[in-house]
Formats: structure tokens, C-alpha cells, sequence
């Protein structure tokens, strides 16, 4: 078939939504998940036509009927894969990751000497990258000692996608992997691909979790990682999230968001550095 014939198939032009549908689609996803698509209404019809059209619907209207009333495992499973990006990779946001190393974890080693266990979250882990990274920086510090200590991550996202990707652990790497890390810390696949080793991989526990729930773990954390998350909410609902952190955080414990994110003023936390607060 020619582009000509394509573009003007409907099979391959996206659904519109109405008004109402698209009020309706964005109250339940932000309501739900803390997700602002109040401005995503091209993203919404770009991303979703052509696979709410491969499971029988003929229209917008349809598909938020069956979401709204069925609450359809598999259906919000689409709608959140579809409508997140899960962008992430290695080394990202070093700067920061040099201030975990260089202040942070020194600090959490001295205050754990007796119990040698870390609490550490990874809030919105994407395809694991970022708590594997952490890892890496746990194992690097402690050296010969890292067997003694118990550091393993939680690392948590609301999408099924992403998760399997994660715990399956097989990445591109990027060139600012340290050489010393991707001998220790990864084994070649053979097709250009490297997966992490066995112990950064047993070192982070991967669990479904939406951040619009309360944060009930069994643990306070001493770190949590939530960094290019809160830029889909909000502020309301960032200000809400913030202060079940803070909650979840044992005193002096810190929170590391992204540099393309702050806290408002009234948050409980005080600023350290750039990203990074203390409660």
C-alpha cells in the first residue's frame, strides 16, 4: 500500500475524543495516578487509536465507558504503557549520583556500622536502570565489606512494561559507564547488549506500586530516588506526594529528585545541595 492510500485509510487516521471523553479519561487517570494529562489530548488520540482499535473498540467513547465501569486490569495496563514515557539510562544525572556517592552513602555507612542494613527506594524505576546504578555505587564504596551489609533496593513503578524490562536486566550500555564497572558489574550477551551481574541484579527488589497510594512498607527509608516522576503531576498532588515521603523518610534521611524538578516552599524538607533535601 502507498503512503497516499495510508494516510487517507481511517484504519490509520487516530480516533477523536470528545470533550466530555477526554474530561473524563484525564479526571480518572489524574484521580488515580496523580498523572496531569490536562495538556495531552494529541498525545492521548496519537498513542491509544490504534491499539484500543486492535481490541474491537470503534471509538473513544466506547473505550472510556468499558475503563470507567470494568476497571480492566489488562486495559489500564495499555493506558499506562501508552501514555508514560519510560526514558531512562545509566550514569544519569551524574552530578548527582557523585553527591550520593561522595556525601551521602559515607554518611549512611557510619550511621549503620552496628545494624549494617540500608533502606534505599527507587521511586518510579522505569526499566531499572537508576536502581541498579545506585547499586553499583553501594558495592563500589563498600569493597570487600559490601557482603556484610544488607542493601538491597526497593524499586517500585505503576508500569507492567517497564518492570518486566527491569527485572529481565539486559541493557545497551552507554559510554560513561566507567570501564572498570562494566568489567565488574555486567556480562556481554553477545549481541551488543550487556546484563547486569547476578549480584547488582539480587541486590534490587521490584515491586508494582502507584505513589497515589499511602506508602505503608514495613520500613522507613534512609534514601528515596524519585527523580523524573513528579514532572507528570501536578502541584498539588507533588505537594501531597512530597509530604508521604517525608513520612516514609526516618529523620535525617534524604529525598533525591531530578534537577528538572524542585519542592515548593512549604515542603518539610530542608535543601542540601541541588535536587536533594534532608528530612
Amino acid at each position: 500500500m502507498s503512503n497516499t492510500q495510508a494516510s487517507g485509510d481511517s484504519r490509520f487516521s487516530p480516533l477523536t475524543i470528545s470533550d466530555a471523553d477526554f474530561t473524563r479519561l484525564a479526571k480518572f487517570v489524574q484521580s488515580t495516578y496523580g498523572i496531569d494529562l490536562s495538556q495531552k489530548r494529541q498525545l492521548i488520540t496519537g498513542r491509544l487509536s490504534s491499539s484500543i482499535r486492535q481490541r474491537g473498540y470503534t471509538s473513544f467513547s466506547s473505550f472510556v465507558d468499558s475503563l470507567l465501569k470494568n476497571k480492566n486490569e489488562d486495559e489500564i495496563t495499555l493506558l499506562l504503557n501508552k501514555l508514560t514515557t519510560n526514558y531512562t539510562f545509566f550514569m544519569r544525572e551524574v552530578d548527582h549520583l557523585e553527591y550520593f556517592r561522595k556525601t551521602i552513602i559515607p554518611e549512611l555507612v557510619r550511621r549503620h556500622q552496628r545494624d549494617k542494613t540500608l533502606s534505599i527506594w527507587s521511586a518510579g524505576c522505569s526499566t531499572g536502570e537508576e536502581p541498579y546504578n545506585i547499586s553499583m555505587y553501594l558495592f563500589d564504596y563498600l569493597g570487600p565489606q559490601a557482603n556484610q551489609w544488607d542493601t538491597r533496593l526497593l524499586a517500585t513503578d505503576i508500569s507492567a512494561r517497564a518492570l518486566t524490562a527491569a527485572q529481565k536486566g539486559v541493557y545497551e550500555l552507554p559510554d560513561t559507564i566507567p570501564p572498570d564497572w562494566k568489567k565488574k558489574y555486567f556480562t556481554p550477551t553477545g549481541n551488543g547488549q550487556f546484563a547486569v551481574a547476578p549480584a547488582i541484579k539480587n541486590n534490587v527488589i521490584f515491586r508494582p506500586f502507584n505513589l497515589m497510594d499511602p506508602i505503608q512498607f514495613r520500613r522507613k527509608f534512609d534514601v528515596i530516588f524519585c527523580r523524573n516522576v513528579m514532572i507528570y503531576f501536578d502541584q498539588p498532588t507533588k505537594d501531597a506526594l512530597v509530604r508521604r515521603f517525608y513520612d516514609a523518610t526516618v529523620p535525617g534521611g534524604y529525598l533525591l529528585i531530578s534537577y528538572s524538578e524542585n519542592l515548593s516552599q512549604n515542603s518539610p524538607y530542608r535543601r542540601l545541595a541541588p535536587a536533594t533535601f534532608q528530612k
